[in-house]
């Protein structure tokens, strides 16, 4: 029996980092996602296929059941394979009937948006597997690749969402957010993936007593989700990443790479790759693809909307 399942991608665009620690954040599904499709195969045996938004095959591995139960024997240097490995592993932990019995499956993923962008390659197939298994993709996450669940959240709903973690459990609300000045927002692609492993560890490394800003950072979100005024939406987008690169000691996105740029830029999700979020009165394409930024996205060609 072939049975499909799909999930959105995901931007963070308030409370990049300090959403791990409690702070709430604006997060937006994308139009982009994933699918996994899942048929009868091989006994005891899993022949995965992962292809980009081109069609390219990207990943394509036959692994036993074997590996899936002791994955720490696996002793190559693959690493895509190695944290599939993890991540099914933990899936079997959460329910192993799936790879109990003379079974074999044949698996296809496919993604709709080009792999490089990052908008959510890892969450979208844990929240693809936890429909697939009836788990929780939260639980998942948090037992395999790590992360604040944001993006496991936008995975699973269809609208704009305020996502905090209180003691550690993830709390989603969806909002009406559909700006009116939208058209002046657009989405660039920087060129480089971010690895939110590395983003996160190094953000720990530098953790510091963050109360005074998780509060600042919570009165910026609900001021964005709230506001019309595109004066006040820039304010506290600038006031945002001022606040974030003094906690990370870092520069802005604007300051490393478009600081003669008449309008806002502002990083998303982990600082220094995948998407900014650009706020011009005029479209920048032009002073964007001078300087080799050729992927730019407005709101409405990236945002789902409910």
């Amino acid at each position: 029996m072939k049975q499909t399942f799909y999930s959105n991608g995901k931007l963070l665009i308030t409370g990049e980092y300090v959403v791990l620690d409690g702070a709430k954040a604006l997060a937006l599904p994308t139009k982009f996602g994933q699918n996994l499709v899942v048929e009868s195969g091989t006994a005891n045996e899993i022949h995965w296929k992962s292809y980009d938004s081109d069609g390219s095959l990207w990943f394509t591995d036959t692994i036993p059941f074997e590996n899936i139960l002791f994955p720490k024997k696996y002793t190559g240097e693959n690493a895509v394979l190695k944290t599939l490995l993890e991540i099914l592993h933990e899936a079997y932990l959460l329910n192993p009937i799936f790879l109990e019995g003379n079974k074999g499956y044949a698996i296809k993923t496919q993604l709709s948006f080009p792999k490089k962008w990052g908008l959510g390659t890892s969450s979208t197939l844990i929240n693809n597997i936890g429909q697939w298994l009836g788990i929780n993709a939260f639980t998942l996450l948090n037992n395999s690749f790590g992360g604040s669940g944001y993006d496991i959240a936008c995975a699973q709903n269809n609208s704009p969402i305020i996502y905090q973690l209180l003691n550690e459990a993830p709390l989603t609300h969806q909002v009406p957010y559909l700006p009116e000045f939208r058209n002046q927002l657009y989405f660039v692609y920087l060129n480089r993936k971010q690895s939110s492993k590395s983003a996160i560890s190094n953000y720990i490394n530098k953790q510091n007593d963050l109360s005074k800003t998780i509060t600042v950072i919570n009165k910026i979100t609900e001021t964005i989700v709230s506001t019309n005024d595109l004066k006040t939406f820039m304010y506290q987008i600038e006031k945002h990443e001022s606040l974030l690169s003094e906690v990370l000691e870092m520069n802005t996105v604007k300051e490393a790479f478009f600081d003669d740029f008449k309008g806002v830029v502002k990083s998303l999700g982990a600082w220094g790759g995948d998407f900014a979020m650009v706020i011009s009165k005029t479209n920048p394409k032009e002073y964007f693809e001078e300087r080799g930024y050729t992927t730019l996205l407005t709101y409405d060609e990236m945002i789902l909307k409910s």
